[in-house]
């Protein structure tokens, strides 16, 4: 017979289980709040971002001039990082903070949102989405603080932060909340921050739309059916995605070791990169490559057409802008690398350019951030289902393919990718 009275220790039966319930209430209900908080906070502060970076973008399509400014704009943005911003790591610290291994600063909000909103002015070749981890994260990390939470729930804060962000900026709340769970070590997902996340981005989400900022959403048209035959095509345009997203990786950061060895000096750095973005943009005759290109995927997805190479004149304007000085980020643009280079290996194999655009879209960015899960979840929240074997194909083919690359230096791949094995290794 069993001992109720002296039940797990002397404790008792009801006692113990009284506690056990007491503590998974207080814990459920502590993340319910934490993340409605963080869900209307982040998406507030994302939604005029959004609304900025609309601003901007406008005034700049109706002021072409102020292209010429770009040099400017980049010493200006060197400045607020040299004297405001030195201990300010960009992405990479947000993942170091969700790892115990750095903590990313308050100020870093207010710098990545200025420094943004400036390069897109301007049109330097950049994203939002580095902009809305960092502005998230940091915002997470900020409010973990002054609630008093100890290190490891500050550390989901910050994680439901980014899928706030996330959420906000894109409109899509399921990828939203994964991808942050997913992007700081492949392999192995945080799945305490599921509940959180999940609930912030929803509310982010939906914050946002309330306030007038929607998400992109794109037709996918002509979607044969499934056959081997386009099942292989489909899958040469994923290595393609794969590959592409491989030199876009290696550019990145080849490039910036260049400058630091021949441009040491920011500010210099800043204004040639700059002469040459001009120089460049002037010569193509065309400002499709300015801000984050989501022209170029509109008309890849919608139109089935793009300009000749499209792809490489992205890959290379994001390149020397990022590593130039400029912020912002570098996902979006992948998004429209992998459009434009879809959208052209359709045209050349005889496959709806617009599926292929789509499908090369979410495998780039596959590519380069390792998360094929959040990948396949923006697809069908931007394509919805009816292209769902292609999607799939692409993504699973360039996680595969891309090898330990990424966007990320501080990302972990905690298991391989090609077999069953423990590596736990920073990307390339």
């Amino acid at each position: 017979m069993i001992d109720w009275k002296n039940y797990h220790n002397g404790e008792g039966f009801v006692p113990y289980y009284t506690r056990r319930f007491k503590k998974d209430a207080e814990s459920f209900v502590k993340w319910i709040l934490t993340a409605f908080v963080v869900g209307f906070l982040v998406g507030g502060v994302s939604s005029v971002f959004s609304w900025v970076l609309t601003g901007v973008t406008n005034f700049r399509e109706d002021h072409r001039w102020i292209f010429l400014f770009l040099p400017l704009a980049g010493v200006v943005i060197v400045f607020l990082y040299h004297w405001l911003g030195k201990d300010d790591g960009g992405t990479n610290q947000v993942f170091s903070t969700v790892r115990s291994q750095d903590e990313v600063p308050f100020h870093a909000a207010p710098l990545i949102f200025i420094a943004t909103a400036i390069t897109h002015l301007v049109g330097g070749s950049a994203g939002r989405e580095g902009a809305a981890i960092q502005l998230g994260g940091s915002i997470g990390n900020q409010l973990g603080h002054w609630i008093k939470l100890d290190d490891e729930d500050r550390h989901v804060v910050v994680m439901c932060g980014m899928s706030a962000a996330f959420a906000a900026l894109f409109g899509t709340p399921m990828a939203a909340a994964i991808f942050a769970m997913e992007v700081v070590s492949v392999g192995v997902m945080y799945y305490t921050a599921l509940m959180p996340c999940v609930i912030s981005a929803l509310i982010a989400s939906n914050f946002a739309a309330s306030l007038g900022i929607h998400p992109e959403v794109f037709h996918v048209a002509d979607i044969p059916r499934l056959t081997m035959l386009n099942g292989l095509k489909m899958g040469l345009i994923a290595i393609a995605c794969a590959a592409v997203s491989v030199v876009f990786c290696i550019a990145l950061k080849q490039t910036g070791k260049l400058f630091h060895q021949r441009l040491r000096n920011h500010y210099v750095r800043v204004v040639v990169c700059s002469l040459i973005i001009i120089l460049l943009t002037l010569c193509l005759r065309t400002d499709a490559y300015m801000g984050a290109g989501i022209g170029i995927i509109e008309s890849a997805i919608h139109q089935g057409t793009v300009n000749y190479f499209a792809f490489f004149w992205k890959m290379l304007l994001t390149v020397l802008t990022m590593r130039a000085g400029f912020r912002g980020g570098e996902i979006v643009p992948s998004f429209t690398i992998g459009a434009a280079l879809g959208c052209e290996l359709g045209l050349f194999i005889g496959i709806s350019p617009s599926l292929c655009a789509a499908a090369g879209m979410v495998a780039v960015f596959c590519g380069v951030t390792n998360c094929p899960i959040t990948s396949i979840l923006i697809a069908f929240e931007l394509f919805g289902f009816e292209g769902a074997a292609y999607y799939l194909i692409a993504v699973s083919i360039s996680y595969a393919v891309s090898g330990y690359y990424s966007l990320y230096k501080d990302q972990t791949i905690v298991y391989s990718k090609y077999k069953a094995k423990y590596v736990n290794k920073h990307t390339k």
